[in-house]
């Protein structure tokens, strides 16, 4: 069985890729793939993990697991998603760097499902965007709190990525900035339900109708309609065309501000995540999503 993990990161898509799947849950369902309600799963997973700390799972943990989680047909891929698989947001800087217990969280997943093929899904954000919006998950922490004595300056997701990568080297790790998730949005959701994308999904505008205004997307459905796009880079630069003119711009400007950080830190911030992404991009193994 291929199992999905949409790990994240917090303060990204929020659940919305999720919902958009679950619009085509039928569809998918008779192409073998199950989105499933994280109600079903979330508190369950979290729990059959933290008892693994000191103990290999059961035999039958496995399929004890998936029962509950599942109806009675058994798919042939499965989406679980949930940006707090790995901890919750007061620990997304524990130990100084993102998400710290990445190891072994995974590897706990790899030991769960040792054969099935697993997957796993993350967004990334700047974090000059990110650490203020993560933050802001947890409001009983301080901002100081919250960073817990990390350097900003020191931060690297690629490093979280090399983790998942060395903690699960059988595994496909699929990448996309958050930057960039309103030009990608339908082949986000092709990716992870593993449909070819002239397969008719629900929810492929979802993210474009929060985003642009309603004569926006008016305007670009009549003109997708009467002049459909020949390849997917084509679609992606009509919809960056009637972004530019018809953006909400109140829902896309991205609040950077932080106690005590200058333009300065957020420009080095910003220069260091393009530098990263650059670096998580031409890593063996890993598939990166990029307009």
């Amino acid at each position: 069985m291929q199992i999905v993990f949409h790990i994240g990161a917090h303060a990204t898509d929020q659940g919305k890729l999720l919902k958009s799947l679950f619009r085509s849950k039928s569809i998918l369902a008779g192409r073998g793939v199950a989105v499933t309600g994280p109600g079903r799963y979330r508190g369950l997973l979290q729990e059959t993990l933290a008892r693994l700390d000191d103990a290999q799972p059961a035999p039958d943990a496995r399929d004890v697991l998936l029962d509950a989680i599942l109806d009675e047909d058994t798919p042939d891929r499965v989406i679980l998603s949930n940006d707090s698989f790995i901890c919750f947001p007061g620990q997304i800087l524990a130990e100084q760097m993102f998400y710290a217990a990445t190891t072994e969280k995974i590897m706990k997943l790899v030991n769960l499902f040792p054969d099935d093929q697993l997957e796993f899904f993350l967004a990334l954000r700047n974090p000059a965007g990110f650490i203020p919006a993560a933050h802001e998950l947890v409001p009983r922490l301080s901002f100081e709190q919250f960073l817990r004595g990390t350097n900003p300056l020191h931060l690297r997701w690629s490093h979280m990525v090399r983790r998942i990568r060395e903690a699960a080297p059988q595994a496909t790790v699929t990448v996309w900035c958050n930057e960039d998730t309103p030009l990608i949005w339908e082949r986000l959701l092709h990716a992870l339900a593993a449909t070819d994308p002239a397969t008719e999904l629900n929810g492929i505008h979802d993210l474009l109708e929060e985003i642009m205004t309603r004569e926006g997307m008016q305007l670009m459905r009549g003109f997708i309609q009467k002049n459909p796009p020949r390849s997917q880079a084509r679609k992606q630069r009509i919809i960056e065309a009637f972004l530019d003119k018809f953006a909400r711009q109140d829902i896309l400007e991205e609040e950077l501000d932080a106690p005590g950080w200058t333009e300065q830190l957020v420009s080095q911030l910003t220069d260091i995540y393009e530098a990263d992404v650059e670096d998580i991009r031409q890593m063996q193994g890993v598939r990166f999503i990029a307009p």
